[in-house]
């Protein structure tokens, strides 16, 4: 972890995740009936209650629409959730508007072209281990985890450093 990641992780209110392949490992289960069914990691879950535990306000942005990541957004009460939307800037743009904060207070975390054009203006844009080549070479840093595999923890704790309360949620637990 660099001292440009945490510097840039000390003003972040908001962060943002992707789907597919960062919440998830990217792989679609499709059923015969049509549904779907995705994995989620319970320490990307967990990352992401202490980042909102510690006051950071979190969303997901996803070009893909299925009840089960309402489920999930439901589950961890993550407040601000946008499915089918590929605008992702066009997004982030509303929820600056309805949140009244600026790019430089946001972070996200992606994985593929479609959250490049965020990656690029946020004040923390960072892409899992295994996004794609280009992805990865315009974030501002990358996770050592893969999607899915603990990549979203990983950008909460670096959150949580920068700002200085990770100690105090691990704390929570003793």
């Amino acid at each position: 972890m660099t001292s440009d990641l945490l510097q840039r992780g000390k003003t972040i209110k908001l962060a943002i995740f992707d789907v597919d392949g960062v919440l998830t490992d990217g792989r679609l289960y499709f059923l015969e009936d049509g549904s779907e069914f995705k994995t989620f990691n319970t320490l990307d879950g967990q990352g992401i209650k202490m980042l909102m535990a510690s006051g950071v306000q979190t969303a997901i942005i996803s070009g893909r629409k299925t009840p089960v990541v309402e489920r999930r957004a439901q589950n961890l009460g993550i407040p601000h959730l946008y499915q089918g939307r590929e605008d992702k800037l066009v997004v982030l743009d509303e929820l600056l508007g309805l949140l009244n904060l600026s790019y430089e207070q946001v972070a996200y975390l992606g994985d593929d072209l479609p959250d490049l054009p965020v990656i690029r203006r946020v004040g923390l844009g960072m892409a899992v281990a295994n996004a794609a080549a280009f992805v990865r070479e315009h974030a501002h840093g990358i996770t050592t985890a893969r999607g899915g595999e603990g990549a979203a923890r990983e950008f909460c704790e670096l959150i949580l450093r920068a700002q200085g309360s990770l100690e105090a949620a691990h704390a929570a637990y003793l």
